[in-house]
């Protein structure tokens, strides 16, 4: 299996038939390309979706649908999805298609072979957005702004879920946090452990289907908690660096 998409869904039935419809319209793209999967996780939905996912999907030859019991947030359908998951390159994307599934085939052109993520960027000079309130704009940029100050200043946005992976990156940072946090701590746990990321200057569209299930105020105390865990790592990087073992001070 060369390609998996992973998908988390939750409470997502309102958005399953433009994603079915963009999803075929790359279908034979993907497949000219080679083997690939779909991989979708229910993470406890109240709805239909489960229903209206196996009902859509079910022309599709390489699909699995798994299922949560109950709804366990962004972290743990992530951790689901790379654990079913076969394809060397995994791309994530979220379910309301505000980055458009039409754009995969794009997204896959840049992962290059000296390129281990590519990162959509609606953040980057040449990415743009379209219809998301600002209030929220305000708390994603503020967060990535802080995370280009402590990581890497030359990646825009990190907040972002839609992204392409050699699976040997998933495997080697894999998620740990919950919540949309997690998204930010795989790009960082990869940036700091060297991989190479590229940005894909993406256009983020309002959501059209279904309600947001984002609680600001909770992701923001999130980030800020692993920001400031990020800066410890870093003071005691500097610390370890330049400290001096007991005894050859006489010999600098």
């Amino acid at each position: 299996m060369h390609l998996s998409l992973v998908i988390p869904c939750f409470n997502e039935s309102d958005s399953i038939e433009q994603m079915r419809e963009q999803l075929n319209a790359i279908r034979s793209e993907l497949a000219r390309r080679g083997p690939f999967e779909l991989v979708l996780v229910d993470d406890g939905s109240t709805d239909d979706t489960y229903e209206r996912l196996k009902s859509a999907f079910a022309d599709w030859e390489q699909v699995q649908i798994v299922r949560h019991e109950r709804n366990r947030g962004l972290g743990a359908a992530l951790r689901t999805g790379f654990a079913h998951a076969r394809g060397e390159v995994i791309v994530v994307t979220d379910s309301d298609g505000t980055y458009p599934f039409t754009t995969i085939p794009d997204m896959l052109d840049m992962l290059t072979p000296d390129v281990d993520i590519v990162t959509s960027s609606a953040y980057h000079p040449q990415g743009g957005v379209e219809g998301v309130p600002a209030y929220r704009l305000l708390f994603s940029q503020g967060a990535s702004l802080i995370y280009r100050t402590l990581v890497n200043r030359h990646i825009h946005t990190y907040t972002a879920m839609y992204r392409a992976y050699r699976r040997r990156v998933v495997e080697a940072v894999p998620p740990t946090l919950e919540g949309y946090v997690v998204m930010a701590e795989i790009l960082v746990n990869a940036l700091l452990a060297g991989y190479r990321v590229a940005e894909y200057p993406a256009v983020l569209h309002v959501r059209k289907f279904g309600q947001s299930k984002a609680k600001i105020w909770r992701i923001t105390r999130s980030h800020l908690r692993f920001q400031a865990h990020i800066l410890w790592r870093r003071l005691m990087g500097l610390f370890r660096a330049t400290s001096v073992t007991p005894g050859k001070a006489g010999r600098l």
